[in-house]
């Protein structure tokens, strides 16, 4: 692999998404929306206070896995990638360059749902919003990157969409947030314990309870950052160089 190639390829990734306001909008606004919607709803009581951390870190893992497995599949049935692979750029420069440009967007999106929500909306945590801002982004380069690798499943954009039920909801269910994942029948829950969505949701909720969360985010991010790893290079390797 050669850096140079990779950051060229994120750029290029960068400069795409930014001229499409659309795709930007999505990205940035959508999870505020759902945020306020949410403290809309739950104005009265305690329940955003219960539910928002969590939820805030969902959002943007929907997101940019939707995002980023549309705009991937598009690349490869324009011939982009295509013709790319053609020139020196190896296939794993092709998916870091886009994990790298969609993972620097991930923090934008992190940093502006995170500030909206905790000093706009009101969000309270016991860890400092730092901490919140940490498990946000971590979320939605999760999503970017399980989004990579599913985009090799899909021969059309909408293709790409139906993939986000298919892969999300199951994760939604057993995550730990409707039903706490110890009381869940016993089969479930060793299928939830290798969901990267329910580690997600561990570190959501370790920032949610503990002032000094650090010593509960070992295990959740480990996990989060083998998911990541893991779902770069099935991507690379399911990168074919024909995309028609």
């Amino acid at each position: 692999m050669n850096p140079r190639l990779t950051l060229v390829t994120a750029a290029r990734v960068l400069r795409q998404v930014t001229r499409d306001r659309r795709t930007l909008a999505l990205l940035l606004l959508m999870p505020v929306l759902f945020m306020s919607l949410l403290a809309w709803i739950y104005v009265e009581g305690t329940l955003f206070e219960r539910t928002g951390p969590v939820l805030v870190t969902i959002f943007p893992f929907v997101i940019m896995f939707v995002v980023t497995s549309v705009a991937t599949l598009r690349e490869r049935t324009s011939g982009t990638l295509e013709r790319l692979l053609t020139t020196p750029m190896g296939k794993g420069d092709l998916v870091l360059g886009y994990a790298l440009g969609f993972g620097l967007l991930a923090v934008v999106q992190g940093v502006v749902v995170t500030a909206v929500s905790v000093w706009l909306l009101g969000l309270d945590t016991a860890a400092s919003p730092v901490w919140l801002v940490v498990v946000v982004v971590a979320s939605g380069v999760l999503g970017t990157t399980l989004g990579l690798f599913a985009s090799a499943f899909a021969t059309t954009e909408f293709q790409a969409v139906q993939l986000m039920p298919a892969t999300v909801l199951p994760q939604f269910l057993l995550c730990g947030l409707l039903v706490p994942r110890e009381q869940l029948p016993r089969a479930l829950e060793l299928v939830s314990d290798v969901l990267p969505l329910s580690y997600v949701v561990d570190a959501a909720s370790a920032v949610a309870r503990s002032a000094e969360p650090i010593e509960d985010l070992g295990l959740p991010f480990l996990v989060i950052a083998a998911w990541i790893v893991l779902a770069l290079t099935l991507g690379s390797l399911t990168l074919r160089r024909r995309t028609a």
